[in-house]
């Protein structure tokens, strides 16, 4: 079976749970896509990188989180999501993704 690239399993994960969340009105629905698909991009770091670079991109998945809502005020909801997701697929690529293809 294909392994799905941990830079696809993080942007889905901040997409997702916010589309979630927006759609079902569910907050909490929405964090918990949100935090499931952060705790499987973590473990895939962790395995392809290493523990610090594993803490690295975990914290700016969660910063990425923490960021979208005051860039949302700024250029809307779904621009802020798109570019803090893009952000950190890139940053996963980067660092774990492309070292194993």
């Amino acid at each position: 079976m294909a392994r799905v690239p941990s830079a696809v399993v993080s942007a889905t994960g901040l997409v997702g749970g916010y589309g979630v969340a927006r759609w079902t009105k569910k907050r909490q629905l929405g964090g918990a896509v949100l935090a499931v698909a952060g705790a499987a991009a973590a473990q895939q770091w962790r395995q392809q990188a290493g523990g610090k670079a594993a803490g690295a991109l975990t914290a700016a998945y969660v910063a990425a989180f923490a960021g979208s809502h005051p860039l949302a005020k700024k250029v809307g909801a779904w621009p802020a999501v798109f570019g803090v997701a893009g952000a950190v697929a890139l940053a996963s690529w980067a660092v774990a993704d492309r070292r194993h293809p």
